[in-house]
């Protein structure tokens, strides 16, 4: 199990005993308690080396996320593509550096390819978009609100990363209490 040491110091183990913290490696005398392990700095190395190089295929690669059926949208084009919809469209308030917004991203687009259907689904940016997050009150993020008919559906706001599964059970739950599904 991992710890977080604020202070080293206080410790009762012997010098230069390596203590695993927080996924780095930390050798109790060293004034650099959080450097990465040596293991770490040579897979940082690999994956720079590798990313950067044309055409070789590796583990090490980062896979790029291909965002399939979702359009972010912004002030402008909210009041046409959702207020004056003529199908229920849900709309996700999201951030770049919201860390909730892109674990849950694949799940959306997940959303929107399978509700296509049924569902308009859109992207709002939080930071380009002030005065839609004023006027909706949008406090935390990610947030989803269903839009039918250009008002929000009562009880259809939903604050907060949420797997796949619960994400399907809210869609199918707000599609359901607006006779869509």
């Amino acid at each position: 199990m991992e710890t977080l040491v604020s202070n080293p110091s206080i410790l009762p183990v012997r010098p230069f005993t390596p203590v695993r913290i927080m996924g780095f490696t930390c050798n109790l005398r060293s004034t650099s308690c959080f450097t990465p392990s040596p293991e770490k700095v040579l897979l940082r190395r690999r994956r720079k080396i590798i990313g950067s190089g044309s055409g070789s295929s590796s583990s090490f690669r980062r896979k790029s996320v291909i965002t399939c059926g979702v359009t972010e949208i912004n002030e402008s084009q909210f009041a046409d593509l959702v207020l004056n919809s003529d199908r229920p469209v849900l709309v996700e308030f999201v951030a770049n550096w919201c860390g909730p917004c892109r674990l849950i991203s694949p799940a959306i687009d997940w959303v929107s390819q399978e509700y296509k259907e049924k569902l308009t689904v859109v992207k709002i940016d939080h930071d380009a978009n002030p005065r839609l997050i004023d006027k909706y009150k949008v406090y935390g993020l990610p947030t989803l609100i269903l839009f039918k008919n250009g008002e929000e559906v009562a009880e259809s706001r939903r604050e907060g990363a949420i797997t796949k599964v619960k994400l399907k059970e809210y869609v199918d739950g707000l599609l359901k209490s607006i006779s869509v599904a």
